[in-house]
């Protein structure tokens, strides 16, 4: 095991690629789909002695910075790899161009979600394929985060930390339960420590989803949708689906995993499950669930005593189930909209305004988890941050207590925190400008550009007036889409880190 950690990462991602492919060509072949069966049994023979010849050749390959290398595979794994992964897709769509694929597959890799392909084109084996990539995906973010961006500061962690952003990995160091030393050794302990838990949930909900009332195929693609938070279903979300209510509140409760690592990381910090309590992020976003579709079903309850309706009870509570389903899964940039989101509209005739969605989406959700968007946690520090500077405009010989811990949070980590807001509010002009030079109308191209950035695809198809079908691209615009997607799901400071002169000196 450890000779194999030792291969560079991209070759291990390829290996792992290679060897899922079977899973689709075994459901293939029992659903008597013999040619997608064929297409993804012989991809992954071939794809498995590419990995194993890349594997001999690079036995002896050691890299100058180990943490340049593992940065600069997590960029190939989100751009390179689908390259991969598209070819039995394409192969098995057969009517679509291979740049399709690929979009499709970098869409699932980061968690997006976002599909140029009605979902009745697809085979069952293909949304299956889906959403086995979205979940290695989501699983890649969860290592990538404890055993990469961690002990470079970066993805989030720089807010708590008081060292400098993008630093590389020192001598075995141990803070919190979290040893900082060579990559491959982490990488290795963090994929053994994660694995049981990430595989397990999503197990236990798609079992739970079966037991009550949904298609097998279904409930595991929505059960690896949930964990990953990409969104991804074979039959069209939440309205196609079976489990019916029930199954909502049960995928309801798998999104506070997208919420705070504090849910399932309890082997990695002092005390344990007890800091979930006094997580910030836990809070931020059970305030937000209770505040936004609070609002939401007042605006409603208006409307419906405009109307004369508001005395239908079980419309009511529709609404509001719909509005907290919705509001927490775009919160944890799943994008995952609740069967009862329109409901409201016939309740009290106003329609739910879709940009709430979409701003949950760009907030995202916990550092180290599989959501995207901003993070909580940057929210947090600039929150703590104009609490101070308010008080000090009242107080101004006011001191700031709470410890040394909230005061780096105040400082050092709002001024990270606002950096981070600026290069991501210039990412999303930037990519907003270059997709609507393709021929996108402006509006719909920032609702895109939202979307891809904050690895939320389903939110297109909700957020204006009239759905956005991602089909209205050409090549230029998927192209950038997809490069959109890949920085959403890395980050800008990740990236930049890549520039980091110590990355480069041997």
């Amino acid at each position: 095991m450890t000779r194999l950690f030792a291969l560079p990462m991209i070759v291990l991602l390829m290996g792992i690629g290679a060897a899922a492919m079977l899973v689709p060509a075994f459901v293939a072949l029992n659903q008597g789909d013999n040619r997608i069966a064929h297409v993804f049994g012989l991809s992954a023979v071939l794809f498995l002695f590419l990995t194993a010849i890349l594997g001999i050749a690079l036995a002896g390959y050691r890299s100058r910075s180990l943490a340049r290398s593992h940065l600069a595979a997590l960029v190939a794994a989100y751009t390179v790899l689908p390259l991969m992964l598209a070819v039995p897709f394409q192969q098995g769509v057969q009517s679509t161009t291979f740049t399709n694929a690929w979009f499709e597959m970098v869409s699932s890799m980061t968690t997006t979600g976002a599909t140029l392909f009605p979902t009745e084109r697809l085979a069952p084996s293909l949304h299956l394929w889906r959403a086995i990539v979205g979940w290695m995906g989501g699983f890649l973010a969860w290592v990538a985060a404890f055993a990469l961006l961690a002990p470079m500061n970066l993805g989030g962690f720089e807010v708590i930390s008081s060292d400098r952003v993008g630093a590389g990995f020192r001598p075995v160091r141990r803070h919190a339960g979290i040893g900082i030393g060579d990559p491959r050794e982490r990488l290795l302990r963090f994929s053994v420590q994660l694995f049981p838990i990430y595989t397990g949930l999503t197990l236990i909900l798609a079992l739970g989803l079966a037991f009550l009332g949904e298609e097998a195929l279904t409930a595991a693609c929505h059960a690896m949708s949930t964990m990953a938070t990409s969104g991804i279903s074979p039959v069209g979300g939440m309205g196609g689906a079976n489990a019916g209510l029930a199954g909502e509140m049960l995928i309801f409760v798998f999104f506070s995993f997208a919420i705070t690592r504090q849910t399932f990381s309890g082997a990695f910090t002092p005390r344990g499950a007890s800091n979930l309590v006094h997580d910030p992020e836990a809070r931020i976003g059970l305030a937000l669930v209770i505040l936004v579709p609070s609002l939401l079903f007042l605006r409603h309850w208006i409307g419906a005593y405009e109307v004369d309706t508001v005395g239908e009870l079980p419309l009511a509570l529709s609404a509001l189930w719909g509005a907290t389903f919705s509001v927490l899964s775009f919160l944890s940039t799943t994008g995952f909209v609740s069967s009862q989101w329109n409901v409201s509209g016939a309740w009290s005739g106003l329609e739910t305004p879709g940009m709430v969605l979409l701003g949950l989406a760009l907030i995202g959700g916990g550092v180290a988890t599989t959501a995207g968007g901003v993070k909580l946690l940057r929210v947090f520090a600039l929150y703590q941050h104009s609490s101070r500077e308010l008080e000090k405009l009242v107080y101004p010989s006011s001191v700031g207590g709470a410890g040394d811990e909230a005061r780096r949070v105040r400082r050092q980590g709002a001024y990270v925190a606002w950096i981070f807001f600026m290069l991501f509010a210039l990412s999303m002009a930037g990519i907003a400008t270059a997709l609507a030079a393709t021929g996108v109308a402006f509006d719909e191209a920032v609702v895109m550009t939202i979307a891809a950035l904050s690895t939320t695809g389903p939110a297109a198809s909700v957020v204006l007036d009239h759905p956005l079908s991602y089909t209205m691209l050409d090549d230029p615009g998927k192209f950038i889409l997809v490069l959109a997607m890949a920085l959403g799901r890395l980050e800008t400071l990740a990236l930049l880190a890549l520039f980091n002169p110590q990355f480069w000196r041997r």
